[in-house]
């Protein structure tokens, strides 16, 4: 288990992934035919020449996805109860075939939870950022997670 219980966070508190991922055509091919998404700008390398961008767009569940999986191990691995939710998703800028995507996180907020005295409730903002630095991808994320043991 590396992620941390509850009363380990304090707002403000920021995490560099170690994990680093570059996008692969298979990525962008699976998510887009596994959720039936017909979008030419994803599947068709012809189509998308002829577009703003002149290639394929990778789809931007796949980005949203992998920024959050990236953010597990060193947040909630182990000790989350339930993700609550997903808010103010954000796509800045476009993520193509080849691009190399690193994620941060931040604590943005804390509170116990009103329902379950052994847990509390962690507000992440998740941040996917490419090789050229620009982010792509932004999140909050609120996660109920365990109390450490007494």
């Amino acid at each position: 288990m590396s992620g941390r219980y509850f009363e380990d966070w304090s707002v403000g508190d920021t995490i560099a992934h170690p994990i680093r991922r570059t996008v692969t055509e298979a990525d962008n091919l699976l998510i887009t035919t596994l959720t039936h998404n017909p979008q030419p700008l994803h599947l068709d390398a012809e189509y998308a020449k002829g577009t703003e961008f002149g290639q394929i767009v990778v789809n931007g569940t796949f980005t949203f996805a992998l920024m959050v999986g990236i953010s597990v191990a060193e947040t909630t691995l182990g000790t989350l109860v339930a993700n609550l939710g997903y808010d103010a998703v954000k796509m800045p800028k476009p993520v193509f075939i080849g691009d190399t995507l690193r994620v941060e996180s931040e604590v943005i907020d804390l509170r116990a939870s009103g329902s379950r005295p052994e847990a509390g409730i962690v507000t992440f903002a998740h941040r996917a950022i490419n090789q050229r630095d620009e982010i792509v991808c932004t999140c909050t994320r609120i996660a109920m997670i365990q109390r450490g043991p007494q």
